[in-house]
């Protein structure tokens, strides 16, 4: 095995492989105990297998650690990873922590955490990479970096003491937001309020988009007012509108205050409908182009990084104004058909007459029944007026038919009861566009 000082967050993400060479999963931290005299002892790797499941595997059965690479023995066990009593996570709970240098030269915050072989089987933490405090308050400067033993540095994150989330953050950076959310429920409370509040606006939107509601609940109240309303203006606005009913409707009104007024009035207009409906369930950011919109036009739209696949899998052609509720929808055009035409051609020659809108009152059930009959990803959502007041998508719907608790992979609870919606503020009791 080899003797090489590896460093933890630069083994995080690192592919684990089994002795045939298949790769069977990654890193997402170490997992260590603490003792009275030595250094802290190694454990354990918890390491992300497919279906965003982690689990332990065991330090004796690591047989390699080197070149960017984990080897093991082959045999981990599938059981979904749970922290027991005096084990540390590295990343999620040692890093970031504030230490106090036993030669007298101050303070300082671990940053990097570097483990050795200390015996067959055995692995040890060897040194700290930590950083003391800028000498010089300017946002450009940073503190002086060094190694310190482990006996040469006293812990004192003082209880209630907020600890750093800055390199957590930094080796999070990589994660999509399904897998982000995944890590950021797996920390302790604490750890995952902090964590959270040093995440970008846009990147813990994401996050929360991907969580059960009652842990979007207890992240968000956990967060002041302004910096709640600066993240649900970076969510979709179908999942802030269910974000927002799920909490008091005092603070719900307060933060739909504070957010930006256009993407108040989105999270509003859909407040007026129940959650079993296509109202409740449709977004109201589609893709929506005139008649005169060429293909060319049309892709470039779609091609946008941060477009859902569900929302860039059809255009929406109505007449002007092109912002719901539009002028009279006129149709969908689908991005396979935009394929087979050249880059001049008018969408309003393409539309797919066969899709029939429904409207915001439409049950659930009957959306879902629509979807699945005619093999659509979406459906569009008009008014009275026939005005294209949004689109409901397929993952919308799959969010609204399973369980709560879809999330984890070891669930295999039947379906609960549709979820609805709590009075907001001035929410009518009736349908319709407000």
């Amino acid at each position: 095995m080899s003797t090489a000082r590896v460093f933890v967050a630069r083994l995080s993400g690192c592919a684990v492989f089994d002795p045939a060479g298949d790769r069977v999963g990654r890193v997402r931290d170490a997992l260590v105990v603490y003792r009275r005299n030595d250094p802290p002892r190694v454990v354990g790797l918890v390491v992300e297998v497919p279906g965003r499941r982690r689990v332990f595997l065991s330090i004796g059965r690591v047989t390699s650690m080197s070149g960017g690479q984990v080897i093991t023995t082959g045999l981990i066990n599938l059981r979904r990873f749970a922290q027991r009593g005096g084990e540390v996570r590295v990343l999620a709970e040692l890093v970031g922590r504030t230490v106090t240098l036993r030669d007298g030269g101050g303070s300082a915050t671990i940053e990097d955490v570097a483990i050795v072989e200390s015996g067959p089987g055995e692995w040890t933490v060897d040194q700290l990479f930590v950083r003391k405090p800028r000498a010089v308050p300017t946002p450009f400067s940073k503190g002086t970096t060094l190694f310190a033993r482990w006996g040469d540095v006293v812990e004192d994150t003082a209880a209630g003491q907020p600890q750093s989330a800055e390199q957590l953050v930094a080796a999070y950076n990589e994660l999509l937001p399904a897998d982000l959310a995944t890590s950021l429920l797996e920390l302790p409370e604490s750890r995952r309020i902090e964590v959270a509040e040093e995440l970008s606006d846009d990147r813990l939107a994401d996050a929360l988009e991907e969580m059960p509601e009652n842990e979007q609940v207890q992240i968000l109240s956990q967060l002041d007012d302004e910096r709640a309303a600066d993240v649900l203006d970076q969510m979709e606005p179908d999942d802030a509108a269910d974000l927002i009913a799920q909490l008091p409707a005092l603070r719900g009104e307060a933060l739909l205050d504070l957010m930006e007024p256009e993407e108040a009035e989105d999270v509003r207009f859909l407040l007026s409908y129940d959650a079993d409906t296509a109202g409740g369930l449709m977004t109201t950011e589609p893709i929506i182009v005139s008649a005169d919109a060429t293909v060319a036009e049309g892709l470039a739209l779609i091609r946008r990084h941060e477009l859902a696949p569900a929302i860039g899998a059809a255009i929406c052609v109505t007449l002007p104004p092109y912002e719901p509720p539009t002028g009279r929808f006129l149709g969908m055009v689908h991005f396979q058909r935009m394929l087979r035409y050249p880059p001049h051609e008018r969408l309003g020659t393409l539309l797919d007459h066969s899709v029939e809108p429904v409207s915001p009152e439409t049950s659930a059930a009957e959306v879902s029944r629509r979807l699945a009959s005619y093999d659509l990803v979406s459906l569009p959502v008009v008014d009275e007026n026939h005005r294209l007041v949004g689109v409901v998508t397929i993952d919308d719907v799959l969010d609204y038919l399973l369980p709560d608790d879809w999330r984890s992979a070891d669930t295999d609870t039947a379906p609960t009861a549709p979820r609805k919606r709590s009075p907001i503020g001035t929410r009518r009791s009736g349908h319709g566009a407000p």
